[in-house]
């Protein structure tokens, strides 16, 4: 039996493969591209590609497909076979550098955003030599960016390149000023905890709403939820533990860091999170994962959940985005060392991203907004909407001090000692974890919990890339030619920490005075729905400063508004109509049966004996016809508010009218039908129950 170490990334054309099956020249040359970002020595890639196809093919490989990420939130493949005829009838196996380079998909089937009418169909693939080509199934995945025929952007890959690519240059500048002339490159990187529900798939199939919308619609809350915190990192049940090694083994076959699984805090919610890679790798094997892990489920009769909200009452599902900067050298720029009062140029880099999240706060909230992260984002461990950064007690004292001009008396190292002679001693960390911070600090990197559970970590990445490429920029403009560098450098980082320290906040994010301090004595932004911040995008501040770093041209940001406002009108579109079918065809007749059964049994009752009051019976049935009727005017009344949309002059006008009308309609409908739940028994209610999904695997 194969070991881990000797199956791990088999299925991957990486530097192993590359350096194995690519003569010196051409690998040198590829590996410049990968490491230093150098443009791509065209002359090299039909010799890479043969050697890809040769690899392929000996892997089982018959098709290659240029696998890229559009923006439906998924990925996107067409496969073609490497077979081209021979003179004698039979085939040959061919694969050039230009199907390596490029491919045609057609552009206006996918969203544009206006970018690309429907009889404008040409669009572009383009291959991404930074990330490695994989094997899925028996065929070849060659990730690739992908653009209009114009050349805009249709892609999540290319504006996440783009932000790396001006974080890398203006992050250069700043260590050319302390002095580091031998970096060629600065890159960030990520680290994706991504959490999950696993449910059986025979109650999966019985219930429209999570087969329509992936989480449920109806459903009244269970006797036993997450109360008693039994769940989180308990034993994990047989049936889940062999889905996550089938699950492991599949991800390291593509050279994904699977590193640690867990239970999470809700029954049924699992967590998997990976070991740190380049923020372009990592956002591919990100979509690798989700696909993977959906896949998988049904061999073992289950469905990965990856809605941010599947069920109400119980913790969502997030994606915590662990963010740092480091140099082609491994020295990672958000590292404090021991000293961090002393290490000028960590306290530079710190404040850039303070500055950044302060100034573009909006930005990142947008970046995460989904009309599914809408019902996750302030409850059940998710954090709030209002973007605040979390330093913990050492940096905020070294801040404190730099800010009024005090010696720094440091933080004193405390020693665990728990009282037991045969535990060890252990120094305490200076600082504690926040998990109802949207953006903590937790060491040498930066956890961005916003992210829900489904979305692509391409959006957050981009943003705050590009937005920390902005402060350094400034930064560097001011230092540049100076001719005290260490006083102007002082007076920076004071000045920035004077000026932006309202979004440093190191409390309890789910205190409703922080929300209302937060907002009204702080001006930190809350927008609560994707209704409220997508329009954001297109504010004058970040229009300029995404178009001065290269990361979007406006054209591409007026599309990306059109598209996710889109995306999230349809979403909550499919709901609102997944509802009122299942309020017509399942919910109402449930109820009216049971309560017309429940009638014809007190009639009985009567006509045996008239004494019997029938109290039970009668007041059972008259809530229950209560509720019937309630639910019936609901269902009129969401169809009403439905039917309204198609009055809206725009998509912004659309998505409030969803979120003024729609959502609330939906919410008075679901509470009759929900309550009606609890009254009505088990055998004639028509799809699974809470207690059924959470507790059935």
């Amino acid at each position: 039996m194969e070991t881990v170490k000797e199956y791990f990334g088999c299925n991957v054309f990486d530097d192993r493969e590359m350096k194995a099956n690519l003569p010196a020249k051409v690998y040198q040359s590829l590996k410049k591209t990968i490491d230093e970002g150098a443009t791509l020595d065209v002359s090299v890639a039909n010799i890479v590609a043969e050697a890809m196809k040769e690899w392929a093919l000996k892997k089982g490989a018959t098709h290659y497909t240029h696998w890229f990420q559009p923006l439906t939130g998924i990925t996107a493949e067409k496969h073609d076979s490497f077979i081209t005829p021979s003179p004698d009838g039979g085939v040959i196996m061919e694969f050039s550098g230009k199907e390596l380079i490029k491919g045609e998909p057609d552009a206006s089937s996918f969203p544009s955003g206006g970018i690309r009418a429907t009889f404008e169909a040409r669009g572009y693939t383009t291959w991404d030599p930074t990330s490695y080509a994989f094997i899925k199934g028996k065929t070849l995945c060659i990730p690739t960016a992908f653009c209009a025929y114009g050349g805009q952007a249709l892609d999540k890959k290319t504006p996440l390149l783009r932000s790396m690519e001006a974080l890398n240059k203006q992050a250069l500048r700043i260590l050319r000023l302390f002095g580091n002339d031998t970096a060629k490159r600065v890159t960030s990187s990520v680290g994706p905890e991504q959490e999950y529900f696993l449910v059986p798939k025979e109650m999966f199939d019985k219930r429209m709403d999570l087969r329509m919308t992936g989480r449920t619609l109806f459903g009244s809350k269970p006797p036993k939820g997450q109360e008693m915190d039994d769940h989180y990192f308990g034993i994990i049940k047989p049936r889940v533990q062999a889905y996550m090694e089938e699950l492991n083994q599949e991800l390291w076959k593509l050279g994904i860091l699977a590193k640690t699984e867990h239970n999470e805090v809700a029954p049924s919610q699992h967590e998997l999170a990976p070991i740190y890679t380049t923020t372009n790798v990592g956002t591919d094997h990100n979509q690798l994962t989700m696909e993977i892990m959906q896949k998988i489920a049904p061999k073992h009769g289950l469905v990965c959940l990856l809605h941010e909200k599947p069920f109400a009452g119980v913790n969502g599902s997030g994606k915590h985005n662990n963010w740092s900067i480091a140099t082609d050298e491994g020295q990672n720029l958000l590292s404090p060392g021991a000293t961090p009062y002393e290490n000028a140029q960590f306290l530079l880099f710190l404040c850039a991203v303070i500055k950044a999240v302060d100034d573009y706060q909006d930005l990142l909230r947008l970046s995460v907004a989904t009309a599914g992260n809408d019902h996750r984002l302030g409850a059940n461990e998710a954090p709030p909407a209002v973007i605040s950064m979390f330093l913990g007690d050492e940096l905020q004292a070294v801040l404190d001090a730099i800010e009024t001009d005090t010696p720094y008396a440091g933080i004193e190292k405390m020693q665990m000692k728990l009282g037991v002679s045969t535990l060890p001693i252990f120094n305490r960390d200076t600082t504690d974890r926040n998990r109802t911070s949207p953006f903590a600090f937790t060491g040498n990197k930066f956890e961005f919990r916003m992210l829900g559970s489904s979305n692509s970590i391409a959006c957050a990445n981009i943003m705050l890339n590009s937005a920390v490429a902005e402060s350094l920029r400034i930064y560097a403009d001011r230092l540049e030619g100076v001719d005290d560098f260490e006083t102007k450098l002082h007076e920076m980082i004071k000045k920035t920490i004077k000026d932006h320290k309202r979004i440093i906040f190191n409390g309890n994010g789910y205190d409703d005075k922080w929300i209302e301090e937060a907002t009204t004595v702080r001006g930190l932004s809350n927008y609560k729905t994707t209704a409220d911040a997508m329009p954001h995008l297109l504010d004058e501040k970040n229009v300029k400063m995404l178009t001065s770093h290269k990361v979007f041209t406006l054209e591409e940001m007026q599309s990306r508004t059109e598209i996710m406002l889109e995306n999230y009108c349809k979403s909550v579109n499919i709901e609102a109509n997944t509802m009122v079918q299942m309020a017509k065809t399942q919910v109402i007749p449930a109820i009216e049966k049971y309560a017309q059964d429940i009638a014809q049994g007190a009639l009985t009752k009567k006509q045996l004996n008239s004494s019997i009051a029938c109290g039970y019976e009668s007041k059972l049935v008259s809530r229950l016809s209560e509720l019937s009727d309630i639910a019936y005017v609901k269902t009129g009344e969401l169809e009403e508010a439905i039917e309204s949309l198609s009055k809206a002059a725009d998509v912004i006008e659309e998505s409030a009218m969803i979120r003024d009308s729609v959502l609330a309609k939906m919410s008075e409908l679901r509470a009759a039908c929900d309550e009606a739940e609890t009254l009505t028994a088990k055998s004639y209610w028509p799809f699974p129950t809470y207690s059924d999904l959470l507790f059935g695997v």
